[in-house]
């Protein structure tokens, strides 16, 4: 049994109370896994944790768009029979990835916001706080600085995520999000995109993703790194394809798990606060080996 959670990458260094709740939302996660939840489970409940934290660009904490309100983006995938489910732009909700996991059950495999919000509502999912002032006196204050917009692009990517290997032999893997700070209305991401921002076969591996979301997009990243799998490691699969990324101008970190359990967590930025719990062990760090990570065999 393993789970790996990330808090996003970037070149900002993650403070204290992000690394502590990563390691709240990583001995939750686990301790489901050990009274025999699903990685299914143990992936929706560490990312709920942290949308519930207001630390991370998730949830509670999620960035304001150009217009002032919050639209957040999740999906989830498992790994036996493949199925999946995701919203994106769902404005209102506090866990977003509750609402993908629902979907799972539904014929559909994505809602948008009207869709969305429906199921959040049947399943009685928290919603968000209203927009205090001082939120959005800082969002104008952003858009009328365009060049530091374009900064905040390239630099942080505080989207969350999980994968997860439970005693079943059974994987999983989310991601959460609400986008990058004042980023138009409409605009979309890597994160709710089955195969781009997550991906999880039971046969192959899974992999959760984080950074430049038009970048993961183009290359399919997580299926990319999955189907990569069955030739190579994590750790050198996930190598191949951030080269990949960085040839193309993007940056990103993945957090990456074979059929096997061997893992890896790498990232092209400076930092990635992430960790992972196996065996009596919970690690959490600003930070993992860059470009090349960190390798971890069964």
């Amino acid at each position: 049994m393993i789970l790996i959670v990330h808090g996003g990458a970037g070149a900002r260094k993650p403070g204290k109370q992000a690394l502590k709740k990563l390691h709240e939302s990583l001995s939750s996660g686990y301790n489901i896994l050990r009274n025999g939840g699903t990685a299914l489970d143990a992936v929706t409940g560490s990312i709920r944790a942290l949308e519930d934290s207001g630390t991370f660009n998730a949830g509670l904490g999620a960035n304001l768009q150009i217009d002032g309100v919050r639209r957040l983006d999740a999906s989830v995938m498992e790994g036996r029979e493949l199925r999946a489910g995701s919203v994106i732009g769902l404005e209102g909700t506090r866990n977003p990835i509750v609402a993908a996991r629902s979907i799972m059950n539904l014929p559909n495999v994505m809602l948008t916001n009207i869709g969305a919000k429906k199921i959040a509502d049947r399943e009685k999912i928290p919603t968000l706080p209203p927009t205090d002032k001082s939120n959005l006196l800082r969002l104008r204050q952003k858009t009328q600085k365009g060049k530091a917009l374009m900064q905040l692009y390239k630099h942080y990517f505080s989207t969350v995520g999980a994968v997860a290997l439970d005693e079943h032999g059974d994987l999983a893997a989310g991601a959460s999000t609400g986008g990058i700070a004042a980023m138009l209305p409409g605009r979309v991401g890597d994160s709710p995109i089955i195969g781009a921002g997550v991906y999880a076969e039971n046969s192959l591996g899974a992999v959760s993703c984080t950074g430049m979301g038009e970048y993961i997009i183009r290359l399919s990243l997580a299926k990319e790194i999955c189907m990569n799998m069955k030739d190579l490691s994590p750790y050198k699969a996930a190598s191949f394809s951030l080269r990949r990324i960085l040839r193309m101008g993007g940056e990103a970190g993945v957090i990456v798990m074979s059929k096997e359990g061997g893992f890896t967590i790498a990232h092209t930025t400076e930092y990635m606060a992430s960790g992972y719990a196996y065996g009596k062990r919970i690690v959490v760090k600003e930070g993992f080996k860059k470009r090349y990570g960190y390798q971890q065999r069964p």
